[in-house]
């Protein structure tokens, strides 16, 4: 079996990837690793697959596929992930920001020190403030909400181990809560290592501003998943249970009003021409929606295997 899987994502990186072939070669001779090196070409207008396709006559252990266009991060490390072979799987940007050197400490800290995953932690960064403040509050939130204490979530930088990697479901964003979902599915043994950032050699960065905000939302969504996703009657159920009573309640007290007012020959009115009336009609059907929302929710859960694909393009093997 072999020891070392290591997947990279790219995206416009052609000037990068001959240097960073090299240099991982170089580490992996020098250490005696057994590997593979996996590239995702995620839909790149440079020439970038070209690249790859001469590295291939260089590089032997180079796999590689071609998405038909841009997926996004997430979708190509889950197509790394299904690829990978190595014991040890080490995911790294292909934009030389990221250090193989790296790679024999992280691979040490999964065989012999036991960890599940480990993340690497970007302690000196080469990036403006623009950047590293927004990813502060982000890495803050993220320890607060998910109970995972990482410095940097979404450093591309991290090993695991093969049976990790094969649990993961990676879309839209939630490459960035790897650690999150690993934890969740019962790994629980999550390391950090501090790495070297270098500054950007070639080109320029892929990721905008809003990636902080779909970021946000995919962490919220991936809460909910993971709490109720295989349970949406719990929630469901319960604020349908919730509003339903309360309606009724409402209503109920509306018509025993009435009634005592009727017994003592007190002026009274139509329970019909009081607004709270209504408040609790829309409590009670909204009541019986959410609790249909939850049944339809199981039957989805219970009936669905529903797997992401992706059109590829083109592959090197």
């Amino acid at each position: 079996m072999l020891q070392i899987s290591i997947i990279v994502p790219l995206y416009n990186e052609a000037e990068s990837l001959p240097e960073l072939c090299a240099w991982i070669d170089k580490v992996m001779i020098e250490n005696q690793f057994s590997y593979e090196m996996i590239f995702i070409n995620d839909g790149s207008k440079d020439e970038s697959w070209e690249v790859l396709q001469n590295l291939k006559s260089k590089y032997n252990s180079i796999k590689a596929i071609s998405f038909a266009r841009n997926y996004g991060k997430s979708a190509a490390l889950h197509e790394g992930f299904l690829l990978a072979q190595g014991s040890v799987v080490i995911t790294m940007d292909a934009d030389l920001q990221d250090s193989p050197d790296e790679i024999p400490e992280l691979y040490k800290m999964i065989t012999e020190e036991g960890f599940d995953l480990v993340s690497g932690w970007k302690q000196k960064r080469f990036d403006p403030i623009s950047k590293t403040i927004p990813t502060k509050l982000y890495n803050a939130a993220t320890r607060k909400i998910s109970g995972v204490y990482l410095h940097d979530f979404n450093c591309g930088l991290k090993a695991y181990q093969l049976k990790v990697v094969k649990t993961l479901k990676l879309y839209g964003e939630m490459h960035r809560y790897i650690p999150v979902q690993a934890k969740w599915n019962g790994y629980t043994k999550i390391g950090e290592k501090v790495v070297q950032h270098q500054s950007r050699k070639y080109g320029v960065t892929k990721f905008g501003l809003e990636r902080f905000l779909y970021g946000f939302l995919d962490l919220l969504s991936i809460t909910f998943v993971q709490t109720y996703g295989k349970r949406p009657m719990h929630l469901f159920g319960s604020l349908g249970i919730l509003s339903f009573l309360s309606g009724s309640i409402i209503a109920f007290w509306l018509i025993i009003e009435k009634l005592y007012n009727i017994s003592q020959n007190l002026k009274y009115r139509n329970v019909t021409d009081n607004p709270m009336f209504y408040l609790a009609l829309v409590a009670i059907i909204l009541g019986v929606q959410l609790f249909l929302a939850g049944f339809i929710g199981e039957l989805l859960v219970t009936n669905s295997d529903k797997t992401t694909q992706y059109q590829i393009k083109e592959e090197i093997s």
